[in-house]
């Protein structure tokens, strides 16, 4: 895990070209060194190993008082407010959003976390809001489709109204392209101009013991974003998700409210290709229209299973019309840091986004979806961990940096400029810790790794797991890839090693697991959906306990010359790999 550089050989290839020429130098330097070490020996010499236990004794007890302080008070209050209507569902580029970076600079300031930006604490993301008209209909076929309650539509081009007229419709099974399965979904077809109908997830969630793909696990081959992504590269006009609550693992319900409203999107770089129409349906309207060229779902979905599908055009055709809105905008990423005392210029990363849905002026009753799980229970925790930090009689080895990131319900934007655009060199982020919807519903035995096991950095998050008795396991559903649904994904692209996890799979005791089954079904009825709202009577310890692990980590790790890196076989080792060279 230790970082390799070429600095001392370097160092000793230029003293072996100088010798010939500097003798009387190298005499000098020599006797100069000799000195120096004499008397770093007897100033060591002058430290006991008993100074030394009590100096380490003294550093563990700082930590300690610093763990066991964190306030759970100032914690709640920070979530009730993040979550209170105050801030209309902290939308990015609204009021709300302008409100919610203020409110989050303010903190980190209370805190004593410095700018983490220059000297400023905002990273200013530029984004472009598409709001498609909720006045569409989607025709496929001889059906006519209803616009949320059927399908929703949108566009990643900024144009104000774009459509798809009779567009030749393709069944691709699943959508991808892998070359490392040996697997190609849209093998022998020319898919200029036509629109592609995609199963959601991958080959593996269907039958996880027959070892394609990563089993039940989901790969990045299984996000939405992806299937979009590939059918464009493919010159598709559009593309059409088959919903499916399982294997997707969220109910239509979600797709319907986080795509209706603005959509935003990171200006265009103009190298990748767009579809003209991204969409999604039912999954009982895609019986209908697979029934409309003969053909029957299951019995396809079945055969999109082998490698030796191919794809299979079908008689209806799609038409849509999107008209938009179009703002061209800009939100905040929010970064304090706290620099470090030996190696400032060495990173461990903490990252929470900031954002939610927003509101609905239109909608009748109550109309703020105010995340109050998702996320302001993470906002709010690395605030208390960046506290923590700064109760600590000195700043630890390494700078601990934190990154409340905006737009991440729209598509991880605001983790992927400042991917891209890095307030300090990415292979000077040692590691990096995600937090995205606490844990308040019972205190657990273990804890949640996403993606377990992936990186070194784990072993950190291990160590700190110990504190408290708990063990560190995978999330109980893999299918849901979840390690490619939140911020730290956007560093892991880049090589960052990066930690995603929290709550676990285990409560403590009889009592936990039943204050816990409240609360576990309303965080899944509730996940996107309106009564996502601030509770008095959550577990919040179970919150409590989940931040001083993620304390302890980022301190031990702050703490360390180590440079830890992916596993072997991981998809991003190669990645960071690369990036630690370029620093050589």
């Amino acid at each position: 895990m230790k970082k390799t550089t070429l600095s001392l050989s370097i160092a000793a290839l230029l003293l072996s070209a100088c010798n010939d020429d500097s003798s009387s130098k190298d005499a000098a330097t020599e006797q100069k060194t000799t000195k120096a070490a004499q008397e770093e020996t007897i100033k060591a010499k002058e430290t006991t190993p008993e100074q030394k236990s009590e100096e380490a004794g003294k550093h563990q007890n700082n930590f300690l008082t610093a763990y066991d302080n964190i306030d759970l008070g100032q914690y709640k209050e920070r979530v009730k407010t993040l979550s209170s209507d105050e801030f209309e569902g902290r939308s990015p580029a609204t009021e709300g959003g302008r409100k919610t970076s203020e409110y989050l600079k303010a903190q980190f300031e209370a805190v004593g976390a410095e700018p983490g930006n220059g000297d400023s604490y905002f990273q200013q993301v530029p984004l472009i809001s598409i709001e498609a008209d909720a006045n569409m209909q989607l025709q496929l076929g001889d059906s006519t489709l209803e616009y949320s309650k059927d399908f929703v539509a949108g566009t990643s081009q900024t144009v104000e109204s774009i459509e798809l007229n009779d567009s030749d419709l393709v069944f691709v099974g699943y959508g991808v392209v892998a070359p490392e399965y040996n697997w190609n979904d849209y093998e022998g077809v020319d898919m200029e101009g036509k629109t592609a109908v995609i199963l959601i997830n991958d080959p593996g969630f269907a039958q996880p013991d027959a070892g394609i793909f990563q089993g039940k696990a989901m790969t990045y081959y299984g996000r939405w974003t992806y299937k979009y992504e590939e059918a464009a590269r493919q010159g598709a006009a559009g593309a059409i998700i088959v919903h499916e609550t399982a294997p997707a693992s969220y109910g239509w319900n979600v797709v319907s409210s986080s795509w209706s409203g603005p959509q935003y999107h990171l200006p265009s770089s103009g190298n990748e290709p767009k579809l003209d129409a991204e969409m999604w349906i039912t999954l009982d309207q895609a019986h209908n229209l697979l029934k409309q060229s003969g053909l029957d779902l299951a019995e396809m979905q079945q055969k999109a299973l082998s490698k030796d599908f191919k794809p299979v055009p079908l008689d209806s055709r799609a038409s849509v019309a999107i008209n938009n809105t179009i703002q061209e905008s800009q939100s905040a990423n929010v970064i304090a840091t706290i620099p470090g005392k030996k190696n400032p210029d060495e990173h461990v990363i903490y990252m929470a986004h900031w954002d939610h849905l927003g509101s609905r002026p239109n909608m009748e009753g109550d109309h703020i979806y105010n995340g109050a799980i998702d996320n302001a229970t993470g906002t709010a925790g690395i605030i208390s961990i960046a506290q923590a930090f700064k109760q600590l009689p000195e700043a630890p080895d390494r700078s601990v940096t934190f990154v409340a990131v905006t737009a991440e319900e729209q598509g991880l934007l605001g983790s992927k400029y400042f991917a891209a655009h890095p307030t300090v060199p990415l292979n000077k982020i040692v590691g990096a810790f995600n937090i995205d919807s606490m844990n308040v519903s019972g205190r657990m035995k273990d804890f949640t790794v996403v993606g377990y096991p992936k990186s070194e950095v784990e072993t950190y998050v291990e160590q700190a797991a110990k504190r408290q008795g708990r063990e560190l396991r995978p999330e109980s559903k893999p299918e849901r890839g979840g390690y490619y649904r939140s911020d730290h994904f956007s560093l892991a692209k880049f090589g960052v090693p990066a930690v995603y996890g929290g709550g676990g799979t285990e409560y403590r005791d009889d009592a936990d697991q039943a204050t816990a089954a409240k609360w576990d079904a309303m965080r899944g009825e509730c996940y996107h959906n309106l009564c996502d709202e601030y509770h008095e009577d959550w577990v919040w310890k179970a919150a409590m306990d989940d931040i001083r692990i993620f304390f302890e980590a980022g301190y031990l790790l702050s703490n360390t010359d180590d440079y830890p890196n992916w596993y072997e076989g991981t998809e991003f080792k190669t990645i960071r790999d690369q990036s630690l060279k370029q620093e050589q």
